[in-house]
C-alpha cells in the first residue's frame, strides 16, 4: 500500500529546466492513488505547460493570486494550504528557496507555502556554484531548521554544461524519499508485529469440520492499522474470505490449531509485538477420518481432545514481546478477562461481549473494554472495525510503545 493512497498533494513548481520532470512527478503520485493539485510560478509556465500538468493532474493548473478568468474572484491559497497533506515544491530554484526562507509571498507558491501547515519538501535544481554559494547553502540550512524537508539534489549534467551536484532528484526518487522519510517517523517503525485472525478449523473427515463464525476482520483491520503506522507485519491467518495487500504486511495461511500454534512459535522470538485475535478452536478430533462418514454411520460418538492454547503457551516463554488477547465473552465478561488476563500473562486484554449488539462475529462493527495488566479497564463506544482497530493500535502506542 502506498503512503499516498487517497492523500493530498500539492506541487510547487518554480521555474528551472527541470520542471520538465514535474510532469512525471505528477503521473508517480497519481499513480501511487493520490489527490495532486499543481500550483506554478508565473515564469515556471516558460518551462512546462498548465495544459500537460492539467491534464495529468486532472485538476486545474493555478498560478496568479487571483483567477484568471475572473479578476474579481482570488485563488485561496488559505484553503490550498488546508487541503493538502503534503506540499512538495520541485523544482525549488535557488530565488524560490531564498523566498521561503524569507518569507516572501509575491506569487501564489509562495502564499500557499506560508499558510501550509502540512509537511513541506523541496527538491532543489540549479547549476553548481549557485547550489555551493554560501547564501544559498544558508538559505537551505534554515528551511531545514524550520521544519521544512530536504530533498537531495543528484551529481551529474547540468543545463550549464558543468558537471556537478544541481540536477533535481528524479521523480521515481522524490516518491521514494518521501515514503521513507514519512515512514521512519511512524510510531511503529522497525516494530515486528506478529498478528493471528480468523478461526481455525479442525478436521473430522475431507468434508466435514469443528469450526467457529469467527471471519477475521477484526485481526486484518488491525494488521492495516499496524502496517499504515509502520510495523512489519506477520499475519497468521486461519481460513477467511478477507482480502488484504499492503507492502508491510506478510500473510500466513494455516487452517487448524496445530498449524497457527507452529506459526506463531516460529515467528514470536523475532517479534516485538503479538496481537492475537484468532478465534482458535478448544478442541480437536481424535482421530481423522480419511473417507467422508457415511450418514448411516453418523449417530456418532466423536471423541475430542483439547487443543494447545497457544496464548497461554506465548505467555509462558514471553521474554521482550509485548502480548495482547482477546476475549469474547457472554457472560461474567470483565471477571473473566481478568483471570484471562493473568492466567496467560498478557499485557492487557482486548474484552467484547456477545450481549453487545453490533459486536462479535460476522459483523462489521465491535465495542470493545481494554484490561491492562493492573485491571484498569478503559472502555470504548460502538465502531466499525476499521476504528476499533485504530483504537486498540493507539492504546498500545501510548502505553507501550
Amino acid at each position: 500500500m502506498s503512503l499516498f493512497r487517497d492523500k493530498n498533494i500539492l506541487l510547487g513548481i518554480s521555474a528551472s529546466i527541470a520542471a520538465y520532470k514535474s510532469a512525471t512527478l505528477v503521473r508517480e503520485f497519481i499513480k501511487h492513488g493520490a489527490n495532486v493539485k499543481v500550483i506554478m510560478t508565473p515564469e515556471s509556465k516558460q518551462f512546462v505547460t498548465p495544459l500537460t500538468l492539467s491534464t495529468l493532474s486532472k485538476n486545474k493548473v493555478l498560478s496568479t493570486l487571483v483567477k484568471e478568468d475572473d479578476k474579481d474572484v482570488w485563488n485561496n491559497h488559505v484553503e490550498l494550504g488546508q487541503w493538502a497533506d503534503f506540499m512538495v515544491i520541485a523544482p525549488a530554484t535557488a530565488k524560490t528557496i531564498s523566498k521561503m526562507a524569507q518569507a516572501e509571498c509575491d506569487n501564489l507558491l509562495l502564499t500557499t507555502y506560508l499558510s501550509a501547515p502540512c509537511p513541506v519538501y523541496f527538491a532543489p535544481a540549479m547549476d553548481l556554484d549557485m547550489l555551493l554559494h554560501q547564501s544559498t547553502q544558508d538559505n537551505i540550512d534554515k528551511l531545514k531548521s524550520i521544519g521544512n524537508i530536504y530533498i537531495p539534489v543528484d551529481d551529474g549534467e547540468l543545463a550549464s554544461g558543468l558537471v556537478g551536484k544541481g540536477r533535481m532528484a528524479e521523480p521515481e526518487d522524490i516518491v521514494d524519499f518521501i515514503q521513507n522519510h514519512h515512514i521512519k517517523k511512524l510510531p511503529l517503525f522497525d516494530k515486528k508485529v506478529m498478528i493471528t485472525a480468523g478461526p481455525t478449523y479442525e478436521q473430522i473427515d475431507p468434508v466435514r469440520f469443528i469450526g467457529n463464525n469467527s471471519s477475521g476482520k477484526m485481526g486484518y483491520a488491525i494488521a492495516k492499522e499496524m502496517a499504515n503506522q509502520g510495523a512489519m507485519v506477520t499475519l497468521i491467518s486461519g481460513p477467511s474470505n478477507q482480502q488484504l495487500s499492503h507492502s508491510n504486511i506478510n500473510i500466513i495461511n494455516v487452517r487448524n490449531a496445530k498449524d497457527m500454534l507452529t506459526a506463531c512459535i516460529n515467528h514470536y522470538d523475532s517479534c516485538d509485538i503479538a496481537v492475537m485475535t484468532a478465534a482458535v478452536s478448544d478442541y480437536t478430533p481424535v482421530k481423522y477420518s480419511e473417507y467422508k462418514l457415511k450418514k448411516k454411520s453418523l449417530d456418532l460418538d466423536l471423541k475430542l481432545v483439547p487443543t494447545k492454547d497457544i496464548l497461554k503457551h506465548l505467555g509462558s516463554i514471553k521474554t521482550h514481546q509485548i502480548l495482547v488477547g482477546f476475549a469474547l465473552e457472554t457472560d461474567n465478561e470483565v471477571e473473566n478477562a481478568k483471570i484471562k488476563l493473568q492466567s496467560k500473562n498478557l499485557d492487557f486484554i482486548v474484552l467484547n461481549s456477545l450481549k453487545d449488539k453490533g459486536a462479535g462475529f460476522q459483523v462489521d462493527t465491535n465495542k470493545i473494554s481494554i484490561v491492562n495488566s493492573e485491571n484498569k479497564i478503559t472502555n470504548f463506544e460502538l465502531k466499525s472495525k476499521k476504528e476499533v482497530a485504530k483504537d486498540i493500535t493507539q492504546y498500545l502506542i501510548h502505553n507501550f510503545v
